[in-house]
């Protein structure tokens, strides 16, 4: 067994389809595809095995450290801010037990926090993945990795989660994740000649968002029947549709449509999915010459894809740095090996 374990995930971009894979959002608009694209903004966990039965959760985002005398009183524990660990670290009580000894847990993220890049559900993967390999246990398949991943974010949250952004974390690269009443499956596509490196600009606003807050008000208007927002959950459906077809015909030029198509519909979901923040940030983007903004994850804040021809990629860049918003240094990554 080894001493030290040290796992990463990508984060993501979704592109389009979001909010479809929370369940049973799908299913009220005869099943959904989801796109997004792996990032270069990681998540990281390093386990190491102690000498002593002492059990260390760091994190280095917090930078807080929780230390308790063994691993029966970490699970014991009242303190809820070591609530994330502790519910995932729960479904391997029987494995961990058989140590024989303590560890410590030390975790980072280089998302912003309310990055809406998935950053959290990056971490649980990252998480499981160094738990896996720590306790000597077969790595599940991708479909049931994330299935466990989704579950345990939901037991954590207390809220309906969706299940798109474990996927890019367990696997890279640019996905189709398609809906269906059978279950979920994904398809990875290669980015070498797309223009998603040379056109993709990540830019927070400063602002952290709530994902599970935004889509749980979806969610409960389709269930009280809103027909708005149910018409605009059918239109971020077909939207997506049109981008990955699109993407398979290599027809690039249509993609600044689609993501403003993408970001009307979606601030008629709620208006939450917007602020004032990213309505500045998408006016001066698109002044300095970007082609569309596309906002991530379940919006309200966090970042922004802004969608930029190299030619105007540093006008773009000095106009969002004029008005302190930070520019991300963020690229797609290729399918992990």
């Amino acid at each position: 067994m080894n001493n030290s374990i040290i796992c990463k995930s990508p984060t993501r971009v979704d592109l389009a389809g979001g909010t479809l894979d929370l369940w049973p959002l799908y299913n009220f608009v005869g099943g959904a595809t989801t796109i997004n694209v792996a990032i270069d903004i990681w998540t990281s966990v390093e386990i190491r095995l102690r000498a002593d039965m002492k059990v260390i959760f760091n994190s280095a985002d917090l930078n807080k450290i929780w230390e308790f005398d063994c691993l029966s009183d970490f699970y014991l524990s009242e303190d809820s801010s070591v609530g994330f660990y502790r519910t995932i670290f729960s479904h391997f009580k029987k494995p961990l037990h058989k140590l024989k000894c303590g560890f410590e847990v030390i975790t980072s993220s280089q998302s912003p926090i309310g990055g809406g890049l998935g950053g959290s559900s990056s971490l649980t993967i990252s998480i499981l993945k160094a738990l896996y390999q720590l306790l000597e246990i077969q790595v599940p398949v991708v479909y049931e990795l994330v299935h466990l991943a989704h579950n345990i974010e939901a037991e954590m949250l207390r809220t309906p989660t969706g299940t798109q952004d474990y996927y890019p974390a367990a696997t890279g690269g640019l996905s189709f994740i398609e809906y269906e009443a059978s279950g979920m499956k994904q398809t990875t596509l290669s980015l070498e000649n797309t223009p998603f490196e040379n056109h993709f600009l990540l830019v927070y606003t400063g602002r952290s968002h709530h994902s599970g807050l935004n889509n749980f008000e979806v969610l409960k208007a389709v269930v009280e029947g809103d027909l708005k927002v149910i018409a605009a959950l059918k239109k971020i459906k077909q939207i997506a549709d049109d981008l990955k077809a699109a993407i398979l015909n290599n027809n690039w030029e249509v993609i600044p449509d689609i993501f403003q198509q993408e970001y009307a519909a979606r601030i008629q979901l709620t208006p939450a999915f917007t602020s004032p923040e990213i309505e500045k940030l998408s006016e001066i983007c698109l002044e300095a010459g970007a082609l569309a903004v596309k906002i991530c994850g379940a919006g309200g804040g966090g970042c922004v894809l802004v969608w930029v021809a190299p030619d105007n990629r540093e006008r773009v860049i000095s106009a969002c740095q004029k008005e302190k918003f930070q520019c991300l240094s963020a690229k797609p990554v290729s399918c992990l090996k």
